[in-house]
């Protein structure tokens, strides 16, 4: 990845942006941060990206809208998106859109740069959503941090039998080491 290459990050949440853009340039890599629709499309028409981190959810206007004006507007844009509520339906619609990547919050900054760095290594990877295997385990994980690792209230929660839930973290974790 090229040092002098520009993003466009795109989230509605201020905090978020403001560390998202001071970690991406200790990786060296410059970023402008907007907070909506027409801030998204006044910078792309002022400045030149590259890239673009796209958020799902603009303060309640989806950011699915936004993706096909953004290529239009730049059509060799890397467009990934972000979202705090992953689904199978919402990926697959990211990426038929034009989408590059699409992952779910939080991430890290190491985590956003992979995601554009695996898609120059391996090409076939520009259009795979995530799989099912991977969202579940996703909003698992989201659940299970809301309820700050209480098993029971997250079973309850996911509406899921608490020995199932069980079962699966202990899959999960045997299948990660």
């Amino acid at each position: 990845m090229t040092t002098n290459e520009r993003w466009l990050l795109i989230d509605d949440d201020a905090a978020f942006l403001e560390i998202l853009q001071r970690a991406l340039k200790r990786q060296g890599i410059e970023a402008t941060g907007t907070h909506s629709h027409a801030e998204a499309l006044h910078a792309l028409d002022t400045q030149g990206f590259g890239k673009c981190v796209l958020d799902l959810n603009l303060a309640g206007e989806s950011g699915l809208q936004l993706l096909p004006e953004l290529l239009t507007r730049i059509p060799g844009l890397d467009v990934l998106v972000l979202t705090g509520y992953g689904s199978i339906a919402t990926a697959v619609e990211a990426m038929r859109r034009g989408a590059v990547n699409y992952l779910c919050k939080p991430v890290t900054v190491h985590q956003l740069i992979s995601g554009f760095e695996a898609l120059a290594t391996s090409p076939e990877l520009r259009h795979e959503p995530p799989s099912v295997e991977e969202m579940e385990w996703e909003h698992i994980q989201r659940v299970l941090n809301e309820h700050e690792g209480n098993v029971s209230a997250t079973a309850r929660a996911l509406h899921m039998h608490r020995r199932t839930l069980q079962r699966k973290l202990q899959k999960h974790s045997r299948w990660r080491n």
